[in-house]
């Protein structure tokens, strides 16, 4: 029996995925969240061998989370479920070791399949998904500057985003300039569609 937890912050969804892995005789939803932040306590209680988690969730995104049960829980396996396509996004579930990226558009029988697959080791990667990250260009960005356009993202100033990550002011400032700079964007705000656009945040 392969013993699952699922993270899914809209009800119905996670209703109907779990309804849906509830038709398999060897798949067992033994957990279910609905934030990123009960992500790593839920596998830390309930020891499932895959989590499948959305990429998009409050308290903690869904990549951030699957790295966390990376490192404390490595013998659970992460499957992402997203409907952002994107080889930026790709690229960003691989940096964070997942086992298995899916998308939400795909037929109902691939979720049972990739869960199977996963949780014997395989990497599960949508194929047409996987041409376009290799092709695709990769983020200019340092992980400091992304970290510090995701904060100003969500609406944190300059003097927010030092205190947190125990910079000076004028330190995400030069970085936040950085980020426009590279990514050739008219000012901030810009900057951070170009990178949403890419699936780098």
């Amino acid at each position: 029996m392969i013993k699952v937890l699922l993270a899914e912050d809209m009800h119905m969804v996670r209703g109907a995925l779990v309804a849906l892995l509830a038709y398999e005789p060897d798949i067992k939803v033994v957990a279910e969240v609905a934030s990123g932040t009960a992500i790593v306590p839920a596998v830390l209680e309930h020891r499932p061998d895959v989590a499948v988690i959305d990429i998009d969730l409050p308290g903690m995104d869904g990549l951030t989370a699957a790295a966390e049960v990376h490192e404390r829980v490595p013998s659970c396996r992460t499957l992402i479920l997203t409907s952002l396509g994107r080889p930026g996004t790709l690229r960003r579930a691989l940096s964070a070791r997942v086992n298995g990226f899916l998308l939400k558009d795909a037929p109902a029988d691939k979720l049972a399949k990739a869960v199977r697959e996963v949780s014997v080791g395989l990497r599960v990667v949508d194929a047409e998904l996987a041409l376009a990250a290799w092709d695709s260009e990769a983020c200019p960005l340092t992980s400091r500057e992304l970290e510090v356009l995701r904060l100003t993202e969500q609406g944190a100033d300059p003097g927010d985003i030092a205190g947190r990550l125990c910079l000076s002011a004028g330190t995400v400032r030069n970085y936040l300039t950085s980020v426009v700079s590279k990514l050739n964007a008219r000012n901030r705000v810009d900057a951070i569609r170009i990178a949403k656009d890419a699936g780098w945040l």
